[in-house]
C-alpha cells in the first residue's frame, strides 16, 4: 500500500509539498491540511473513500486490544521498546544507544515488531495526524465511538516520533498543533473506509 499511495501521490501532483525519503519511508513534513487534501485527492483518483482516522480510531488501532501503556505491554525497558519503535534512543543521533539506526531522522517502516493487529510503527518514527480537533477532555469522552470538538484550534497528532522518548510512545499520548503545521517529525496514516 505504501508504494501505490506514493505513487498515486506523485502522478497526481509532482509539486505535493509532502516530504519523504523513499518509498519504504513515512511521508514527514505535512499538515494537516496537506494530509486531508491527499486522501481528498487519493479518494477521487481511485474511486475509494479514504480519510484520516478520528483520534478514537487511532488509540483502537494503535492498542490492537490491549489495556497496556504501550501496545506491546507496561514495559518502558530500552531493550524492549527498540524492538517495537523508531525513537530518541535508536533515531536521534542525540540520545543513541547501540544498537541504532544507520542515520538520524525518520526510518523505513515496517522494521520493527508490529502490534497484535499487524500494524507497523503505530508507536514512533513520526507522529500521525488525527481528523479531530483536540479537546482537553478527550479522556472523559464516552467510552463508545468518542469524536472531537466540531471547531477549535489544533487538530491532535497521536503516535510519538523518530526524535522523541519513551512517554510520547504510549497508546495514550497525544501532541496537538496549528492544521497548517509542519515538521519533520509529523506525518500520517490513513484509513480506507469500507462500504
Amino acid at each position: 500500500m505504501v508504494t501505490t499511495v506514493r505513487q498515486q501521490r506523485d502522478k497526481a501532483n509532482k509539486s505535493w509539498p509532502m516530504r519523504g525519503e523513499g518509498a519504504l519511508y513515512p511521508i514527514y513534513y505535512t499538515s494537516w491540511e496537506e494530509a486531508v487534501a491527499f486522501c481528498e485527492e487519493l479518494s477521487r483518483m481511485t474511486g475509494e473513500a479514504y480519510r484520516l482516522p478520528s483520534e478514537a480510531e487511532w488509540e483502537y488501532a494503535c492498542r490492537a486490544g490491549a489495556p497496556a501503556k504501550y501496545y506491546w505491554g507496561d514495559s518502558n525497558s530500552e531493550s524492549v521498546m527498540k524492538q517495537y519503535a523508531w525513537y530518541e534512543k535508536n533515531a536521534y543521533d542525540g540520545d543513541w544507544t547501540s544498537p541504532h539506526a544507520a542515520r538520524e531522522g525518520t526510518q523505513p517502516v515496517g522494521q520493527k515488531l508490529s502490534n497484535a493487529w499487524g500494524l507497523y510503527d503505530m508507536a514512533g518514527n513520526v507522529w500521525e495526524w488525527c481528523s479531530d480537533w483536540h479537546s482537553e477532555n478527550y479522556s472523559n469522552s464516552p467510552s463508545k465511538d468518542p469524536r472531537g470538538p466540531s471547531s477549535g484550534l489544533y487538530r491532535v497528532l497521536r503516535g510519538g516520533s523518530w526524535g522523541l522518548g519513551p512517554w510520547y510512545l504510549r497508546s495514550s499520548a497525544r501532541l496537538n498543533l496549528s492544521p497548517v503545521s509542519r515538521y519533520n517529525l509529523i506525518g500520517f496514516r490513513i484509513l480506507r473506509d469500507v462500504k
